[in-house]
C-alpha cells in the first residue's frame, strides 16, 4: 500500500485520521514521491489535497530529521481564490501540528515544518515577514505569484523552491489568468536554483492531457522529467439530483407569486437538513435570495458569501457555516471551489449553472468526505430554464462534460509579464522569447508576434509619441533587453488578468470600515439616505465621497438590492448542444402523439 513508504510517524498519524488512502492517494503518492510531475484528476472530496501534500510533507519531514531542512522556501501552492487560500492555510498547520505532535510522542526530534500566506488580503508587515523569514510552504494566489518574482528581495526567496502546486487547475486554464500563471510558472523554474516539481490537482477538465500539457509547459526535449503523469480516477462520484419547480405553471419569466412559492420550497429543504449551500448567478440575487430567506428564518440562520463583501465579512460567514451556526448560506462562484465549510448535505442551484463542470463542481459541496453522496436540487424558474436543468441532468448522468477552454498567447498578458521580468532582471531577447514558448499557453506565439510586443514596449505607440512612455530599452544590435526607470512599479501596480470593474467600495461610518463595494454606476445613481442591502445588512446611504460609498448602520429598514452589471454566465457549447438535442426529441415525441 502506498502509504507504507510514508515515515513511520507519518503512517501513524494518517491511520489515525483515516481508514485508508483513496485510490487518487494509493495512485498518486509513489509518482509524487519520486520527482515525477503529477496530475491527480478525480471528483471532488476524494482527497486530492492531501494527495498532493502528504508526500511533499514526508520529504520535508525526514530532511527535519536528518538535520539537511534549512529555513528557506521549499514549496509553492497556487489556488485560484484568495478564500481558498486562506482555507489552506488553516488545513495545513493542524495536520502539520498533529504529525509533530506524534514525533514528540514516539521520542523523534524534528524541526517544525512552516507554512506562509500571501494573498490579495495579506496586510504589508506579514507579507514583509514572510521574505525575512520564508516559510517551507508557501500558499499564494498567481496575482501574488506573479509580484513575488517580480520585486527583488522576494524573488530571492523563490530561488530555494522545489515543488509548485496548482489546485483547481481547470479553474485557471480556461481564461487570461491561466496565460498569465503559464508565464509565472516559467518564471519561476528560471529562477529557482533546483528542478521544479509541478503538481496539477483537479475535478473536471476536458481533455485532461491538455490540462497535463499546461502544467508541465512547453519544455525543450533534453529537459529531465518533463513528461507528466496523469492520475485519472474519473470526474463523477454517485449524485443524488432533483429537478424543482413551483407549483403553479410555469412562463417565460418568474412571477412575484412563484417567488413566494419558491422561498418557501427552499425553507422547507433548509429545516429538513443541517446544512445548505444555496448557489446562484449573480452577487443581485444573492442579496436578494438571503434577504427573503432571513425573512423566514431569521437574521442569524442564513448569510450572504459573494466577491464584492469584504475579507472579513466572507471568512465570518464560513466560519460561521463551518461551525454550524448558520442553516444556509447564499453564494456565487466565490463558495464554488474546494473551500472547506464544513458538512454540507444539501446544494441547491437557483436556474442552470450555464455549465456542466461549473455543476458537478457546486454539487460536489455536499457530502464533501469519502463515503458520502453529493446531493442537488436544481430550482427550475422558467420553463426555457426547465429545458436547461433536463439538459444538465442528462448530461451528467451521461457523463459529458465541457471542454475546458485555453486562450491562445494573449499579447497583453505577454506583454505585462515581459515588462516584469526583464524589469526584475536584464535579458538576452532569445532567450526571453524561448522562456516564454516553454509557458503552454504561448507555446505558438511567433517571434514575429515577440518582436512586435517588445517594439511597442520599448519604441511605444507611435514614433511621434516619444520613449517618455516606455518601460524597456532595447539594445537591437546585441540583441539585450533592460528595463527603463519605472518599470517595475508600473508592473507591480498593474499585475493579474483579473477585468477590472468600476466598482465603489462602501465604508461604514464612524469606524471606516469597508463592507464591500458596489457598481460604480449604482453608486452614482444613488441619493443620499437611500437604504440597501450588502451582506444581509441594510445600510443607509450618507455620501459619495471620491471612490468610497460612505454608509451607516440602517438597522434592519426596508432596503433595495444594488445591482453589478455583466456578471451573468453564458451557457457553454457542451450544455447548448445538450439543450438542443432535447428539444429536437420533445419536438419529435410531440409530432408522433398529433
Amino acid at each position: 500500500m502506498a502509504i507504507e513508504t510514508f515515515h513511520p510517524v507519518i503512517q501513524d498519524w494518517f491511520r489515525s485520521r483515516f481508514d485508508g488512502p483513496t485510490e487518487p492517494q494509493a495512485h498518486g503518492w509513489p509518482h509524487i514521491a519520486s520527482g515525477e510531475h503529477t496530475l491527480i484528476a478525480a471528483p471532488t472530496g476524494s482527497g486530492k489535497t492531501l494527495t498532493a501534500f502528504l508526500a511533499i510533507i514526508d520529504r520535508l519531514f525526514r530532511e527535519g530529521i536528518e538535520g539537511t531542512l534549512s529555513d528557506e522556501m521549499r514549496v509553492v501552492y497556487v489556488s485560484p481564490l484568495r478564500a481558498l487560500s486562506n482555507d489552506m492555510h488553516r488545513n495545513l498547520e493542524t495536520p502539520l501540528e498533529e504529525i509533530l505532535a506524534e514525533a514528540d510522542r514516539q521520542g523523534i526530534v524534528v524541526p517544525p515544518i512552516s507554512v506562509g500566506l500571501r494573498t490579495g488580503d495579506t496586510p504589508s508587515h506579514k507579507r514583509a515577514a514572510l521574505v525575512r523569514r520564508p516559510p517551507h510552504i508557501f500558499v499564494t494566489t498567481p496575482e501574488s505569484l506573479f509580484l513575488m518574482l517580480t520585486a527583488e528581495k522576494s524573488r530571492e526567496v523563490l530561488r530555494t523552491v522545489d515543488t509548485l502546486i496548482v489546485d483547481e487547475i481547470h479553474a485557471l486554464v480556461r481564461d487570461k489568468r491561466g496565460s498569465h500563471l503559464s508565464l509565472s510558472m516559467e518564471r519561476l523554474a528560471h529562477v529557482a536554483d533546483r528542478p521544479l516539481q509541478r503538481i496539477g490537482i483537479s475535478a473536471t477538465q476536458k481533455p485532461i492531457e491538455r490540462t497535463a500539457a499546461f502544467l508541465v509547459g512547453n519544455p525543450q526535449p533534453s529537459t529531465f522529467n518533463f513528461q507528466p503523469t496523469i492520475v485519472d480516477v474519473g470526474h463523477q462520484r454517485d449524485l443524488d439530483l432533483g429537478i424543482e419547480v413551483p407549483p403553479s405553471d410555469l412562463s417565460s419569466v418568474c412571477s412575484h407569486e412563484q417567488w413566494a412559492e419558491v422561498n418557501e420550497r427552499l425553507v422547507e429543504l433548509i429545516e429538513q437538513h443541517r446544512s445548505t449551500l444555496i448557489f446562484v448567478n449573480t452577487r443581485r440575487l444573492a442579496e436578494r435570495l438571503t434577504f427573503q430567506l432571513t425573512e423566514r428564518l431569521g437574521e442569524e440562520a442564513v448569510g450572504a458569501h459573494h466577491g464584492s463583501l469584504s475579507a472579513d465579512i466572507r471568512l465570518t460567514t464560513e466560519r460561521k457555516l463551518k461551525s454550524g451556526q448558520l442553516k444556509a448560506v447564499v453564494a456565487t462562484a466565490s463558495l464554488e471551489l474546494g473551500i472547506d465549510v464544513g458538512y454540507i448535505d444539501l446544494v441547491i442551484q437557483m436556474g442552470s449553472p450555464r455549465s456542466i463542470a461549473t455543476f458537478l463542481q457546486r454539487i460536489g459541496r455536499s457530502g464533501h468526505a469519502l463515503g458520502l453522496t453529493p446531493k442537488g436540487r436544481l430550482f427550475a424558474l422558467t420553463r426555457d430554464e426547465l429545458i436547461e436543468c433536463m439538459s444538465l441532468i442528462r448530461a451528467v448522468k451521461a457523463g459529458r462534460l465541457d471542454v475546458t477552454p485555453i486562450p491562445e498567447a494573449p499579447l497583453d498578458i505577454l506583454a505585462q509579464q515581459i515588462v516584469a521580468e526583464v524589469a526584475a532582471e536584464e535579458w538576452e531577447t532569445d532567450e526571453l522569447f524561448d522562456l516564454c514558448r516553454r509557458a503552454y499557453s504561448y507555446r505558438n506565439v511567433t517571434r514575429e508576434q515577440f518582436d512586435e510586443v517588445v517594439e511597442f514596449l520599448s519604441e511605444g505607440i507611435t514614433q511621434q509619441a516619444g520613449r517618455s512612455r516606455t518601460y524597456l530599452h532595447h539594445d537591437r544590435v546585441n540583441g539585450r533587453l533592460r528595463a527603463r526607470k519605472g518599470a517595475r512599479i508600473t508592473a507591480v501596480n498593474n499585475a493579474g488578468a483579473i477585468p477590472e470593474i468600476d466598482n465603489v467600495r462602501v465604508v461604514m461610518e464612524p469606524e471606516m470600515t469597508v463592507v464591500g463595494s458596489v457598481d460604480e454606476d449604482f453608486a452614482v445613481e444613488s441619493s443620499a439616505g437611500d437604504i440597501f442591502l450588502l451582506g444581509n445588512t441594510s445600510w443607509r446611504i450618507q455620501q459619495l465621497r471620491g471612490n468610497d460609498l460612505i454608509v451607516s448602520d440602517a438597522h434592519g429598514a426596508p432596503p433595495t438590492i444594488p445591482f453589478w452589471r455583466g456578471e451573468a454566465p453564458g451557457r457553454t457549447v457542451e450544455l447548448s448542444e445538450e439543450v438542443s438535442r432535447l428539444r429536437e426529441e420533445i419536438s419529435a415525441f410531440v409530432a408522433m402523439q398529433r
